[in-house]
């Protein structure tokens, strides 16, 4: 059994979930609402302050979907409530993120600046201190859409294994090279 799909997801306080007869789940808090259709084999209940996920048989194909399930629902109950956060730091001299409302302006070394729209879902804000590298932060209820931001923003220059200058997540640790060495005559 799936270790992930048999766990129960617990229901906060201020969380509606309803599940429609076609398994179209929707998730209510004070964040916002989010809807995921769930396969028609798997089955998800609401059971007092919990939410359950089961599958009907062992198949390969229904253990997958169990413990995929689960997660994704896991995830929008947490969103719901709580929300989630990416943070992303610009390394490289002369690299700079301006968030004005929707919109996200970056310089990162090229000849013009890249200017992106930020979907509604997601609130982003900038910080820019003397000495430190410029960081830009996105919230949302919406974790796959997050996701899906913080990767495009980061394909836009991504950080090189030599000096390490691009656009990185917080607190992650880049492999890097050795440059080119000094031959002995």
């Amino acid at each position: 059994m799936s270790r992930i799909g048999k766990r129960p997801i617990a229901i906060p306080s201020g969380v509606q979930i309803t599940v429609s007869d076609k398994n179209l789940v929707t998730v209510k808090g004070k964040r916002g609402e989010l809807k995921q259709q769930v396969d028609p084999d798997i089955i998800v209940r609401v059971d007092g302050a919990q939410l359950l996920v089961e599958r009907p048989t062992e198949q390969q194909r229904h253990r997958a979907l169990h413990g995929l399930y689960r997660s994704l629902l896991a995830n929008m109950v947490t969103g719901v409530s709580d929300g989630f956060t990416v943070v992303q730091e610009l390394v490289g001299v002369g690299y700079k993120a301006v968030a004005t409302g929707k919109v996200l302006e970056l310089a990162l070394g090229y000849s013009h600046n890249i200017v992106m729209e930020m979907p509604e879902e997601i609130e982003v804000t900038t910080v820019t201190e003397r000495g430190k590298n410029p960081t830009i932060t996105m919230v949302s209820y919406d974790k796959q859409l997050l996701g899906q931001v913080a990767a495009k923003i980061r394909s836009l220059r991504k950080p090189e294994p030599y000096k390490g200058k691009g656009i990185k997540f917080a607190g992650e640790i880049l492999k890097r090279k050795a440059g080119k060495s000094a031959s002995d005559k």
